[in-house]
């Protein structure tokens, strides 16, 4: 009895987040080269992974964290050091790369949406910044950051999500990110048909 009172007052006074840090804790960060802004870059996602609950959209658990990469989510979800200073970019790069992982172990669903949607935007850019790296790149890009959109909505509200997904659309993907802006639902409808929606 008095043991069972011990942990219901002690969870009674652990902040929410607290509680999340189990499964941010499961996570694999290592360091690429071990510089200091590598470790700030990894103490701060370790944060946020404590403070936001982002298990419903963690599909790998290996991660790098590169100050000389670019993120990317293959063959290891690898994140920059570029975000060091804002909390929100960073878990959004995160949810971004993790939900390639969602989208590819989803093959042939995701190669429909992005046949469908080639004829919702027939003239898709190609190249950065508009576009991605290719046709395909691009295609699939207008899945992932919609889903992008969505998670970050859930995570950081609709304001934040909003300036987030504004600030991509003038840093990278630029045409993308404004799909996603101005014709999302399009996209939802896509992503809903193919049982795409997370």
């Amino acid at each position: 009895m008095r043991r069972f009172l011990l942990c219901m007052i002690v969870s009674l006074l652990l902040p929410a987040g607290l509680l999340a840090q189990g499964k941010q804790n499961e996570l694999r960060i290592k360091l690429k080269h071990d510089a200091a802004d590598e470790a700030q870059t990894r103490a701060q996602l370790q944060k946020l992974l404590g403070q936001y609950d982002v298990s419903r959209y963690t599909f790998t658990r290996e991660i790098v964290i590169d100050r000389e990469a670019i993120p990317h989510s293959h063959p290891v979800l690898t994140l920059s050091t570029r975000h060091l200073k804002d909390d929100e970019l960073l878990l959004s790069t995160f949810v971004h790369e993790q939900i390639h992982w969602f989208l590819s172990e989803r093959r042939e669903q995701t190669e429909k949406a992005k046949q469908e949607l080639r004829t919702i935007f027939p003239k898709a850019p190609v190249a950065f910044p508009a576009g991605a790296d290719g046709e395909e790149s691009t295609y699939l890009h207008l899945l992932v950051n919609l889903l992008e959109y969505r998670a970050d909505r859930e995570l950081l509200g609709e304001l934040k999500a909003k300036q987030v997904m504004e600030f991509w659309a003038t840093d990278h993907y630029t045409w993308i990110y404004r799909q996603v802006l101005d014709e999302g639902y399009k996209i939802r409808v896509v992503l809903n048909k193919y049982k795409l929606l997370i």
